[in-house]
């Protein structure tokens, strides 16, 4: 079904169930709220007059592990990973506490994109972390806006270093697909 532009009323003239059931009943069936199927999702437009529900969509990973690659990698818990459906666009936060054993060392946090998109992990959009001391635990987070491709995708934390060991723990992964 979609949705119609309303038609033009003209005086003394019928108004028939046709005409109420395509510019009156459809066109609410073509609303937000006429369309929502789970509580907490947001709803964006497809097209002209066309909306379509996305639910973003959350991954956490608290416990402690490491690597000392120098290029992305898997930690031994994969992740966090999320699939969700998208549009055009994502929205993309990631956050993490991470620890390096040698005194300014780098961290790196990114991540890869796989489904409709195949896109690896790249340090154009990673987290870089870098500890002071090989005592010193440092967290940060990032947001990005990436184009993909429509439909079923998903997205994996990577992990690097430049130097020693890094450890990261309270690994999150937010998508708001668009």
């Amino acid at each position: 079904m979609a949705w119609s532009a309303p038609m033009t009323a003209v005086a003394n003239s019928a108004f028939t169930a046709s005409q109420f059931n395509a510019y009156v009943r459809d066109n609410l069936n073509e609303t937000a709220p006429a369309k929502a199927t789970t509580a907490g999702t947001i709803f964006v437009a497809t097209g002209a007059n066309a909306i379509a529900e996305r639910a973003p969509t959350r991954g956490l990973i608290g416990t402690a592990q490491s690597t000392a690659s120098t290029a992305y990698t898997d930690l031994t818990t994969a992740g966090p990973s999320v699939t969700v459906t998208t549009g055009a666009f994502v929205l993309v936060f990631w956050t993490a506490h991470s620890q390096n054993t040698t005194a300014n060392g780098r961290c790196f946090m990114s991540f890869g994109i796989s489904g409709a998109t195949t896109q690896a992990a790249d340090d154009t959009w990673a987290l870089t972390m870098q500890n002071p001391t090989a005592t010193t635990n440092v967290r940060a987070g990032g947001v990005h806006m990436f184009p993909v491709t429509p439909g079923n995708n998903t997205f994996t934390a990577k992990y690097r270093v430049d130097a020693g060991t890094g450890t990261w723990t309270n690994r999150q992964l937010f998508v708001i697909p668009l």
